[in-house]
């Protein structure tokens, strides 16, 4: 992370980016830890969009008659977005600058967010909401590459700390959409909101992040993954993959579905289910402990031990109390192990699994192996609650898939990763 010889381009890198102007010419690390702040700012934003429409949901299937399934479907749809976009941003960025790409990525799901608001029926919103996604899938890929590239040696620390503003962002954003969903008797305000906060950001990055840090390829830094795979097709990603797409199911089934099962369940006020759900985030501010383990231990043991914690805490946020204290620490406790542990690594292992050229593919491929599953989280947690209740849905989705997940990581080899 410190200040180092100047980054060079390699030669096989495309023409487009090798011209990118002042891009070997780095500047001091201060300069580059305060454009990751914005960058990670700029991602918080998202992350409190994301956490957004599953608190409305319930108001939007009120608007609409929507079943609960396909409320469900609405709000998970946005990853399908996240999976198609995924591997293609990858080679996008082989093709156009990181800061090009991930600006159009801002400006896609800000657009995304706000004309939700002039959907018409089901269709049209399933459409806006999914082209969200598409948005993020850009952002969140570059963000990642970003910090492999730049910070090599601290990769899941560095990713940790996009966790940890994605924590800030999903902790506030539940509880300002309750505001303002209070404040203005309608769902349309919180979404409007969002979409011109995204706008703001795309101006900020714009102004501030300069290509020098964008763009590195730590070239200096190759000896530090000398022991990652030469290709996608290695052992680690093929399960690393599977993992992700469980994690998918789990994560995104709990975050998805678990405002609508406290407000239609347990019959939760929107400010009190936005204050129990805001939570999560809460947990996810534990995300560069979560990176530190990561950067610190062998990944059988770090993910092995968060799935297996996910299945027990899956179990007791869909039983015993129904007080909202309780439900809260259950709630940050998942959010702390799902998103901090579980996420945080599954990002860095799919970066460490291969050689430093591969970084973006790498994380193209997390991206589409998580969100492809999670696209179909919501609906299928929506449709097994509405034949056999939301406990047994929690258990068959949450605690089930994640005690199976946790078994398989049990098989990583990190004697097959780089450094």
């Amino acid at each position: 992370m410190g200040r180092g010889k100047e980054t060079q381009v390699s030669e096989s890198l495309p023409t487009s980016q090798a011209r990118i102007p002042a891009a070997g010419e780095p500047g001091t690390r201060a300069a580059a830890i305060a454009m990751y702040g914005v960058l990670l700012l700029a991602y918080s934003v998202n992350a409190a969009d994301r956490q957004l429409f599953p608190l409305l949901a319930h108001d939007v299937r009120v608007q609409y008659g929507f079943s609960l399934s396909d409320t469900g479907l609405l709000t998970t749809i946005f990853t399908l977005g996240l999976a198609v976009a995924g591997l293609p941003t990858g080679y996008l960025l082989a093709r156009f600058s990181r800061k090009t790409v991930l600006l159009l990525g801002i400006a896609i799901f800000s657009a995304g967010t706000a004309l939700t608001v002039l959907a018409r029926g089901f269709p049209d919103m399933l459409f806006y909401l999914a082209a969200t996604g598409i948005g993020e899938a850009m952002q969140l890929t570059v963000m990642i590459a970003i910090a492999a590239n730049y910070f090599v040696g601290y990769r899941a620390a560095a990713i940790g700390s996009m966790n940890v503003f994605f924590g800030l962002g999903a902790f506030s954003g539940p509880i300002l959409g309750g505001v303002l969903l209070t404040s203005y008797k309608s769902w349309h305000a919180p979404m409007i909101t969002f979409g011109i906060v995204g706008v703001l950001m795309i101006a900020i990055i714009s102004l501030t992040v300069q290509p020098w840090f964008s763009e590195t390829h730590r070239a200096a830094d190759a000896r530090a993954d000398v022991r990652g795979a030469s290709t996608l097709l290695n052992r680690n990603t093929i399960i690393l993959t599977v993992l992700s797409a469980i994690g998918g199911l789990v994560f995104f089934g709990f975050t998805g579905m678990y405002p609508t099962y406290l407000r239609e369940a347990l019959h939760y006020s929107p400010k009190a289910a936005g204050f129990v759900i805001s939570f999560y985030g809460a947990g996810a501010l534990l995300s560069i402990l979560g990176g530190w383990l990561g950067d610190r231990f062998p990944p059988r043991i770090v993910l092995g031990g968060a799935y297996f914690s996910l299945a027990a805490l899956g179990y007791l946020c869909f039983h015993g109390s129904e007080a909202a204290a309780t439900k809260a620490i259950f709630t940050f406790a998942y959010g702390a192990i799902g998103s901090g542990v579980a996420y945080v690594n599954l990002a860095a292992y799919h970066v460490k699994a291969v050689r430093s050229q591969l970084s973006s593919r790498a994380s193209g491929m997390f991206v589409t192996s998580v969100y492809a599953a999670a696209a179909a989280a919501g609906y299928l947690m929506g449709g097994i609650a509405s034949h056999v209740g939301w406990a047994l849905a929690g258990e068959i989705q949450i605690s089930l898939l994640a005690a199976i997940a946790g078994c398989l990581a049990l098989s990583l080899r990190a004697d097959q990763m780089s450094l």
